[in-house]
């Protein structure tokens, strides 16, 4: 009974505050949540968890009566507060997303609880739990919403927006060509189209540019022995450390009389300069966690020492290069002060250089927060698909053996 009581002191808490936020979004509420509806609700919930842990076993058998009973919690809301409150779209809304935002923040925070005997160490052990959950949600609101609030302007119309700026709702019934007509201006009247296809190109080549000299480089300072070696290892991120602000008008001056200003060759050396050093550092750390006795033996089997790259090193090392490669690809796609300062002729510009076009005046905002969401989301989804591999392969090389 203790243990359900917390979980329903937490579920009446979080439902305040999930609800509140759900109907905000919709648009702007002077309404408070309904106080005691809430509170029973999350304490009925509660119990209902306590009880279906202790008397309920299997787990399928739990989720059904979960479900089963919020939903029988929430008819009895409906009929004793609802229908008397005359519940509007908004309420409606939050109702239905409170419910599964509280079941998920909330799903582990009796794992591992033995509710029939329950002592007060179990007790902390699941507030720490719930504190920790809610935590994590409120974090994540914190920065998804700067997203949600780029996204929702972009989907408004020039009227909407000027009635309302701070307005977060969306109407998502309107027709289509009306509800992302601010992305189809953006891509067709200001060449959004052909800024993606250059910074797709951009990108990838610096990638492989990037990728070829550095294995090469990681390989020869982990692997062979020269004068120099070790200084050379110490080095590698000398240029690194300066600043891009420094470099910029040297740069500029030295590719404006090579006449490489303005074209993608230039703008490509460039970003490789800048990636080269980070990425065969990181290569070289990775190199020295891989046993060299492989390699020794592809020596002696008559691998040259270029197919002994090819063929054992780039296998093992394939999870650091492709986190490399990830890294890499969002540098390019993301850098603006090089693309800014040498791209002149919209026809080469990149996404980065293309978003200025819109910060002026007589452009709407919900133009510019278009544009920011077409080039926010394809490195949101590489990240968000890859970021295991990501992470592990940049990790790899942190602990040698």
């Amino acid at each position: 009974m203790t243990v359900a009581l917390v979980l329903g002191v937490f579920y009446t808490i979080l439902s305040v505050f999930v609800w509140f936020l759900a109907v905000s979004l919709l648009g702007k509420t002077n309404a408070f949540p309904p106080l005691l509806p809430m509170v029973v609700t999350g304490v009925l919930v509660g119990l209902s968890n306590g009880y279906c842990k202790v008397r309920i076993r299997g787990e399928k058998r739990q989720i059904l009566f979960s479900v089963g009973a919020g939903l029988i919690i929430a008819l009895i809301w409906l009929l004793l507060y609802g229908f008397k409150a005359s519940l509007t779209v908004k309420d409606v809304f939050g109702a239905l997303i409170t419910f599964p935002i509280i079941k998920l923040l909330s799903r582990n925070a009796m794992k591992d609880i033995p509710l029939s005997r329950t002592t007060k160490g179990h007790v902390e052990l699941m507030v720490v739990k719930i504190l920790r959950a809610f935590g994590l949600f409120f974090f994540t609101l914190i920065v998804v919403f700067p997203f949600y609030f780029m996204l929702a302007t972009s989907l408004k119309s020039r009227a909407e927006y000027l009635m309302d700026p701070a307005n977060l709702s969306v109407n998502l019934l309107q027709h289509p060509s009306k509800l992302f007509g601010g992305y189809i201006e953006v891509l067709f009247r200001f060449g959004f189209v052909r800024f993606i296809m250059n910074s797709a190109i951009v990108a990838a080549l610096t990638v492989v540019i990037t990728l070829i000299p550095s294995i090469l480089g990681a390989y020869a300072v982990t692997r062979l022995r020269f004068r120099g070696r070790d200084l050379l290892s110490r080095l590698i991120l000398l240029i690194y450390m300066f600043p891009a602000i420094v470099l910029v008008i040297p740069l500029y001056s030295v590719f404006t009389q090579a006449g490489l200003r303005d074209t993608r060759l230039g703008l490509l050396i460039i970003y490789a300069a800048m990636t080269i050093p980070v990425a065969l550092y990181m290569l070289r750390s990775y190199f020295l966690t891989l046993p060299a006795d492989l390699e020794e033996a592809g020596l002696i089997d008559g691998l040259s020492r270029l197919g002994v790259i090819i063929r054992i090193t780039i296998p093992l090392a394939m999870p650091a290069i492709a986190a490399i490669g990830l890294y890499v690809f969002m540098i390019a796609w993301n850098e603006f002060l090089f693309a800014y300062m040498f791209l002149d002729t919209p026809e080469i510009f990149t996404l980065a250089r293309g978003m200025v076009m819109l910060d002026d005046q007589e452009v709407p905002r919900q133009l510019l927060m278009a544009g920011a969401v077409i080039i926010t989301v394809p490195i949101m989804v590489l990240f968000i698909r890859f970021q295991k591999h990501l992470v592990g392969g940049l990790t790899a090389g942190g602990v040698k053996g």
